[in-house]
């Protein structure tokens, strides 16, 4: 069977890190977070990596023109090419999609399914206040899940307009949330 494209979305507090660490253990595919990508990239300072440092160094937002950039060299390793790919924190945008759509269509590839954890946002808000960290203030957290619903409702429009959306219930024991996600994920293959 050929390797998985998956793209993970959830709120904050979802359990995406959770599953999305199960997930690489269950299929074999490399968990490719955004976060750990930009800093590898400045950490070699390739030419995208140089300029996402530059970008950082002044407290701005990497754009989608470097980050399109350093997903798409990740994504030409030969490791993805093997194992697959279960991106965490990219895409963000439609934009993105669009880009990470024609980097896979390059390489003979399509995205196989959009997970989507969902946990109701009062559940997530109680989840992240229990973990007692100094940012995550209730006007804090507010803030960060009003911004996450602003960007990744347009997202999730685009996903389910190709039909690769997956909504899952995130509510429950790791396990049988696990369950939910794998099940999505053998739907998408059949």
């Amino acid at each position: 069977m050929a390797p998985l494209r998956m793209v993970i979305l959830g709120r904050q507090g979802s359990g995406k890190g959770t599953q999305s660490e199960r997930l690489t253990d269950r299929f074999g595919c490399v968990h490719l977070s955004t976060g750990d990508a930009l800093r590898a990239a400045v950490a070699a300072g390739t030419e995208l990596g140089r300029q996402a440092e530059a970008v950082m160094e002044v407290g701005g937002l990497v754009g989608d023109d470097i980050m399109n950039g350093i997903v798409r060299d990740r994504l030409a390793r030969d490791d993805v090419a093997e194992a697959g790919v279960l991106l965490d924190g990219y895409p963000r945008t439609a934009d993105q999609a669009d880009a990470l759509e024609a980097v896979l269509d390059e390489g003979g590839h399509r995205l196989d399914v959009a997970l989507n954890i969902d946990v109701p946002i009062a559940e997530v808000t109680a989840r992240m206040l229990d973990r007692g960290r100094s940012d995550d203030t209730l006007e804090a957290i507010q803030r960060r899940l009003e911004l996450y619903e602003e960007q990744t409702a347009p997202l999730r429009d685009w996903f389910e307009a190709r039909g690769l959306l997956a909504t899952v219930d995130g509510v429950g024991a790791p396990d049988e949330v696990f369950e939910r996600v794998v099940a999505a994920v053998e739907r998408s293959r059949a």
